[in-house]
């Protein structure tokens, strides 16, 4: 049995990089799903401290200040300060960041689709409730 766990664990490891692949060479932003991410971060809960944002995504503070030093390089955030304390200096996403995210989104779909398109719809509930309970017994789902 742990022999056809490790060889699943290998395999999910092989598609998730395979896709990450993918995704980059399709995608027309000069940032990666790090930056993807902490601009999601951004517009679900809008201004933020790095701080808060690395803790939250498992970043330490040297990478997040790579990300965000990258992502008001390219103009899809910038820093701001606090109105109540000047001391706090919040990201926050700027309307090309939003842009950005959209088509990373269109981008990731299209992907997914053709990745996906050749399972059935019965192969992808199975996949789906195995993942749903995984992400369950992480306190994910």
């Amino acid at each position: 049995m742990n022999d056809n766990i490790f060889k699943l664990i290998r395999a999910v490891e092989i598609f998730n990089n395979e896709t990450i692949v993918r995704f980059n060479g399709s995608y027309n932003h000069n940032i990666g799903i790090s930056s993807i991410l902490v601009l999601l971060e951004l517009r679900q809960k809008g201004p933020s401290k790095s701080s808060a944002i690395a803790k939250e995504l498992s970043y330490t503070p040297g990478a997040m200040t790579n990300i965000a030093n990258k992502l008001i390089n390219e103009g899809y955030a910038v820093r701001k300060y606090d109105e109540q304390d000047r001391r706090k200096v919040l990201l926050v996403i700027t309307n090309q960041g939003h842009q950005a995210l959209a088509d990373a989104q269109k981008t990731g779909q299209e992907l997914y689709k053709d990745l996906f398109h050749i399972l059935t719809g019965e192969e992808i509930r199975q996949f789906q409730t195995i993942y749903e309970k995984l992400l369950r017994h992480l306190g994910k789902g």
